[in-house]
């Protein structure tokens, strides 16, 4: 056996169906779509959701709650904080490449959980009440940027 030789399995392969092609070929004149209509036009035919007219179940539904954006922080606690010197500026970049933060994209908040032993001046895009408390007590400032 060859590759020339190959052939498909019978009735594997169908002849394409030639629409329009005059009466001989049973799909002349109309071409299998019957006379006149929304589906016999270029184009016709309803989409998948049309209910008919009646109105359609995604207005007839409820609509429920709201939509609420949160903003998604990458959080840092202040007992993370100690590992830098006194009279240190912490920025975001420092804490990234501290690898403190992790996700590049997000703005950093600063929680209060743990202590702080260092005078530092902390820059963050937001800060939880204790963090504030913490860093103040410790002699360093917070600033939101």
């Amino acid at each position: 056996m060859h590759l020339a030789e190959l052939k498909p399995a019978p009735g594997a392969k169908k002849r394409e169906k030639r629409l329009g092609r005059g009466p001989g070929s049973g799909h002349g004149k109309t071409c299998g779509k019957g006379h006149k209509g929304q589906k016999a036009r270029s184009g016709g035919g309803t989409p998948p959701w049309f209910e008919g007219g009646q109105m359609p179940l995604y207005r007839r539904v409820p609509k429920k709650g709201f939509f609420h954006l949160k903003r998604e922080y990458a959080i840092v606690n202040v007992r993370d904080l100690n590992r830098f010197q006194d009279e240190t500026t912490v920025t975001p970049e420092l804490l990234r490449d501290a690898g403190i933060v992790k996700r590049s994209g997000r703005p950093i908040k600063i929680l209060g959980d743990g202590e702080l032993e260092r005078k530092l001046t902390v820059q963050a895009h937001a800060f939880s009440k204790s963090a504030l408390q913490k860093i103040q007590t410790a002699g360093g400032k917070a600033e939101v940027i």
